[in-house]
């Protein structure tokens, strides 16, 4: 799965979630969507170049017969002809595998699941800087983002929360999130997630009456590189 569709109800159901869950606490939960972390286009690319070599070097055994193909359609035959044909039909060959590696399930195929994960990471904290979730009253924020491509979640927590909430704590909510995402029942997992959290927060972090929400509660779906 590299998308997701949410229904106007959906989104109403996710932001009324945030909102009951952050009703024990004083945390702050905010969730944001990627369609992928990054565009690994060193890979994609890497992918056609070795595919156009393999196919440059195959067809060295048939240069006899590719010639005597080329010598038929041209009164005027010049070895040239077969130069900027092995030329022009590997980069052919290098474009179409450049393009059927952009493919997301080519991308699984391609990138080290190492490789994802750093890069989710990166993403991830760079959203956490850049969305202000870091900057709370109490530093008692956190971000729960979903990297589709990748099938991965991070969640991340400020310093107030780290002080009291071990990550180990966060893995079983990742991992629920992450099951969803796969069997297609994203909606019903990330609801149950974030009823979770608001549980876990409102353990250290309880709710008093001038608490002030500092987020906004809605989803975000951002772009891969805003």
């Amino acid at each position: 799965m590299s998308q997701l569709h949410f229904s106007p109800k959906n989104l109403e159901n996710i932001n009324n979630a945030v909102k009951k869950a952050e009703r024990k606490t004083t945390g702050e939960i905010t969730l944001s969507v990627i369609k992928e972390s990054y565009d690994y286009t060193a890979q994609e690319l890497m992918f056609g170049i070795i595919g156009g070599f393999f196919y440059f070097m195959i067809m060295m055994f048939f240069t006899d017969k590719v010639e005597s193909l080329i010598q038929g359609m041209f009164w005027d035959y010049s070895p040239h002809y077969l130069l900027i044909f092995y030329g022009f039909s590997t980069f052919l060959v290098i474009f179409i595998l450049y393009l059927i590696a952009n493919l997301t399930f080519m991308d699984r195929l391609l990138v080290s699941r190492k490789l994802m994960r750093k890069k989710v990471n990166e993403r991830a904290i760079r959203h956490f800087m850049e969305s202000g979730v870091y900057n709370t009253k109490d530093r008692t924020g956190i971000l729960i983002f979903i990297s589709l491509l990748e099938k991965r979640v991070e969640l991340l927590a400020d310093r107030g929360i780290n002080k009291k909430i071990p990550e180990e704590k966060w893995n079983s909510i990742m991992e629920h999130i992450i099951k969803g995402i796969k069997t297609d029942r994203f909606i019903d997992h990330i609801l149950d997630a974030i009823s979770q959290c608001g549980n876990l927060l409102g353990q250290h972090f309880p709710a008093h009456p001038d608490d002030v929400n500092e987020l906004n509660d809605d989803l975000k779906m951002l772009e891969k590189k805003s």
